[in-house]
């Protein structure tokens, strides 16, 4: 028996590093690593010890033998990317499984170099692991900066409900919330609390982690009408960021169409028609379990303007989009590229996953009750989005030569994020990035960025982890080069500060209280947890957990 790496598989490459037979590629010495939507174990060399499953933070790696019938399907994934590959040479003999190379500590300073104080601006994935990186490696002392009251980011705040192993990585990344050389500010906004040059004065550098917190725009009349909303919003909506709106969403009309190829549209479209009672044992918001349980969306029209061996979403997510019970996958065939692209693909590509599904034309008028159901519909963009003040009444694409109104009552649109500009640093508006080399802001030594504001809005959750070892290395280069400009203040000079501009602060005690919280509602609910979904909520959740202690 092997075993198989499956749909959540983050790309952090942690199981790579401790499998004794090295049999997980790529592996992040190779080429192809970070171009693979998925890693793969290969099940000529699997000796079945399950280090990497134990090892995996997202829970992706399951024994054959185990996995379920809609994830059977993985371990043929995971045996084709080693089809026509030479089988793994025999090594040499000796107490190890394989030949290991030479360690290499790229990340590290001279034992006796004095602990650098470095403050990171944003506590989601890109900002935890560059935060981890810096407390294994070195003596640093970590600042952890969030505009939020809670840290979490985007495995908070962005992965979907129904994915409750891919947040299972946030464990790992929590534990360094209470490290003995971390200081937590929470709630503390650079730009409106702090400024960057009051961020650099008090540390030896600043790492920002801020993502891409906007949408892009599609440009097109109507665009502005009540009923079209990002997916952005959306997914905050369902997930109970404290800045989206907790009514307003409106989920009366039959079909609500999604416009976007990539994975968060198929993460909207599944949500929208999931049954709710499922999505009860989530830690989806309340607002939006009681919304999505009065909603009458029965389909779902999800528009790509190229073909489906274009599309942008990972084929693991799509084929998971299969096997949604009680929901109906279905192809437009408005197009007949769509079905000549489906049938020339191979088993391996994206457009391969659509073979076999039913084909039918998207009618114009809303589908009366029936199956719920999702369409994917190909080489069909919106022009228009028609109508008064009132709100979305339909949605105007392409029919081949011509258009079509699809009747709709909500327009999400799913393109991409953007950043957007930090107060004190440089941006360039075309990519939506700070300017970097290395991750070394332009310009401003002590300055440092990783993640989508570094990058740009790709790579999943597991990307960030390289992404933050190429920054935590240069930065821990221009320590020894002597480039960091030394700081004026110390750290309980900026907690001073911070608390001067912010009466609201929350630090690691408050964070914890919060996480208590959540867990004893969800208890009480039969759920993981309830989030807090206002900032006067966590912060006042934060002081009452914190003073209980300290009166114990």
């Amino acid at each position: 028996m092997t075993y198989a790496i499956t749909q959540t598989c983050c790309n952090d490459a942690t199981c790579v590093a401790v499998c004794p037979v090295n049999c997980i590629h790529p592996t992040p010495e190779e080429r192809a690593f970070g171009s693979t939507e998925m890693l793969h174990i290969d099940p000529r060399a699997c000796i079945d010890c399950g280090a990497c499953a134990d090892a995996c933070p997202v829970d992706a790696i399951f024994p054959v033998d185990a996995l379920s019938a809609g994830q059977r399907e993985y371990a043929d994934i995971n045996a084709a990317y080693y089809e026509g590959a030479e089988p793994p040479a025999a090594e040499v003999e000796g107490p190890n499984f394989h030949a290991w190379g030479e360690p290499v500590f790229e990340r590290s300073l001279p034992s006796d170099f004095g602990p650098l104080r470095v403050a990171v601006v944003g506590t989601g994935p890109a900002g935890m692991y560059a935060a981890q990186d810096l407390l294994l490696h070195t003596a640093a002392e970590v600042t952890l900066i969030d505009r939020l009251p809670v840290a979490g980011g985007l495995v908070r705040y962005g992965v979907a409900p129904d994915h409750p192993a891919t947040k299972k990585v946030g464990d790992t990344f929590s534990r360094f919330h209470s490290h003995p050389r971390v200081r937590m500010h929470l709630g503390i906004e650079v730009g409106r609390d702090v400024t960057a040059e009051e961020l650099s004065a008090h540390h030896d550098a600043v790492i920002y982690a801020v993502g891409a917190s906007t949408d892009r725009r599609l440009g097109v009349p109507g665009e502005e009408l009540p009923g079209c909303l990002s997916a952005t919003a959306f997914v905050a909506w369902y997930n109970a960021h404290p800045e989206a709106v907790a009514q307003g969403v409106d989920l009366s009309a039959e079909r609500v169409v999604v416009v976007g190829n990539g994975n968060v549209a198929l993460d909207v479209a599944r949500i929208l028609v999931a049954d709710p009672e499922a999505l009860a044992a989530t830690d989806i918001a309340a607002h939006a379990l009681d919304a999505l349980r009065a909603s009458r969306v029965r389909e779902v029209v999800v528009l790509g303007r190229r073909g489906p061996e274009d599309a942008a979403y990972t084929r693991s997510e799509l084929l998971a989009l299969k096997h949604v019970p009680g929901v109906e996958l279905v192809v437009d065939d408005h197009d007949p590229r769509t079905a000549a692209a489906i049938e020339a693909a191979g088993a391996g590509d994206r457009a391969g996953v659509l073979k076999g599904l039913a084909r039918a034309r998207t009618d114009a008028a809303s589908p009366a009750g029936g199956e719920r159901r999702i369409v994917l519909r190909f080489h069909s963009e919106v022009v228009e989005i028609p109508g008064e003040g009132g709100g979305v009444r339909s949605v105007r694409v392409t029919d081949g030569g011509g258009t079509v109104d699809l009747s709709a009552g909500l327009m999400l649109r799913a393109i991409g994020y953007r950043g957007i500009p930090v107060p004190g640093l440089p941006f360039d508006e075309a990519s939506g990035t700070v300017p970097h080399q290395g991750g070394r802001v332009a310009g401003l030594p002590g300055s440092y960025v990783v993640g989508w504001i570094k990058r740009g809005p790709s790579g999943g959750i597991g990307a960030n982890r390289t992404c933050a070892a190429e920054t935590v290395g240069t930065l821990l280069a221009d320590a020894v080069a002597g480039e960091l400009p030394a700081p004026k203040g110390d750290a309980k000079a900026f907690r001073r500060l911070a608390r001067q501009r912010n009466r609201r602060v929350v630090d690691a005690r408050g964070l914890a209280a919060i996480d208590r919280a959540e867990r004893d509602r969800g208890r009480r609910d039969g759920r993981p947890r309830v989030k807090l979904a206002t900032v006067e909520e966590l912060v006042a959740t934060a002081r009452s957990g914190r003073l209980l202690r300290l009166t114990r």
